[in-house]
């Protein structure tokens, strides 16, 4: 990708706001067959991409149900280069062939798993790279032994979103957060026991967690920032999207919520939460402040996209740190530990005639109970 900061950057930024929209697939209202398709001439500009794509969004789908639904797994190989790195909120992948590993490992367990493309918002273009942001409705039924145990025959939702970063056919950059605590629950499991056990194995492997202060939230004893930073957006709604998003989560203005949500919003949160009403938005969001009162919010990506219901769909991926240090909505943790919690988190939001209609937000509680149980392996007395 282009630096955003660069001049060849903003040049490349203020092109892509002025040319007018490439016919490019929609998630929206289509059926897989339609995202997928065999006679549709190539509608954008994908220099270096596989022939059978015809545009971004039928990339990101179409490899994605090859691989994972369709079983194709070796498409990695020419879909990912070999030295691409993959966040995830239970460790981070630094080559492909690990990547060809974890995946083979999943769908052990999971025989029957099927992954719906929920929704694709995008930028960028095929000199400078894409970025896509990929919500995934995963159903299936835990029947086989695997990395989660021995099976238990039960069926599951639960959502993901994995933003890529795609040059010449080829992701380099990946960040996924699946809601792993959603799945653990519906299947009957423990989570204490799974997140003790991820603990154990990256202590084992020297992995310590490590306190480093203060986030950038605050600066000494002064309040935080009176204005967000703007410069990740393209557009006037990005911006506008960054600044509220400070203002209640950085500067703790919930009321703001009000103002920005429909009164008839729908909330789609982890643990396949479904919520209705600008009420209950506020609630999940002050309720995630509430386990981590002195979090910080840093949106690291956003970008946005025309949507066929209406309106425009905004993708943004964030961190938020600080230390658990109260109670909210992650009953999970529960009494206060006062350790370090990083949150990567990613939320699609829809806004129709200047309102939010729905936010479809992603974050993983099984990562932060592991947090948690990885410090106090490291407070734990030598030899006990």
């Amino acid at each position: 990708m282009t630096d955003p900061d660069s001049d060849k950057g903003k040049t490349a930024r203020l092109s892509r706001i002025n040319t007018p929209p490439e016919n490019v697939l929609q998630v929206e209202r289509r059926d897989y067959p339609e995202l997928a398709p065999t006679d549709r001439p190539r509608s954008q500009s994908l220099d270096g991409f596989d022939e059978v794509y015809t545009d971004i969004v039928d990339y990101i789908v179409r490899c994605t149900h090859k691989i994972w639904d369709e079983r194709d797994i070796g498409l990695i190989y020419t879909h990912y280069t070999h030295n691409c790195v993959l966040y995830g909120t239970l460790g981070t992948i630094y080559n492909r062939e690990d990547v060809v590993r974890d995946t083979i490992q999943r769908l052990v367990s999971f025989p029957e798993r099927r992954g719906m493309a929920t929704q694709v918002i995008w930028n960028g273009d095929d000199k400078d790279g894409f970025y896509t942001s990929h919500l995934v409705t995963g159903s299936g039924r835990h029947t086989q032994y695997g990395h989660l145990g021995a099976p238990t025959g039960r069926p599951f939702v639960s959502r993901t979103i994995a933003d890529c970063m795609i040059l010449n056919n080829k992701i380099y950059r990946e960040w996924v957060v699946a809601d792993t605590m959603a799945i653990i629950r519906q299947l009957g499991l423990d989570p204490h026991g799974f997140a003790e056990r991820f603990a154990k194995s990256a202590f084992d492997k020297g992995q310590l967690s490590l306190d480093i202060g203060e986030n950038r939230r605050l600066l000494g004893q002064y309040p935080p920032e009176a204005e967000a930073d703007v410069s990740l957006a393209h557009t006037d709604l990005e911006a506008e999207t960054l600044r509220w998003l400070h203002e209640v989560f950085n500067k703790r203005m919930f009321g703001k919520i009000k103002d920005v949500y429909a009164p008839t919003a729908q909330y789609h949160g982890p643990n396949m939460r479904e919520l209705y009403g600008a009420a209950a938005v506020l609630h999940q969001h002050l309720g995630l402040i509430g386990s981590i009162p002195d979090a910080g919010y840093m949106p690291l990506h956003i970008c946005s996209t025309p949507c066929e219901e209406g309106g425009t769909k905004v993708a943004v991926r964030w961190i938020m740190e600080g230390h658990h240090l109260g109670y909210g909505i992650l009953e999970a943790l529960g009494e206060p530990t006062g350790k370090r919690l990083q949150v990567m988190g990613m939320t699609h939001y829809h806004y129709k005639e200047g309102k939010i209609v729905d936010e479809w937000n992603v974050y993983d509680e099984l990562s932060l109970l592991t947090q948690i149980k990885l410090a106090q392996l490291q407070d734990a007395p030598k030899g006990a």
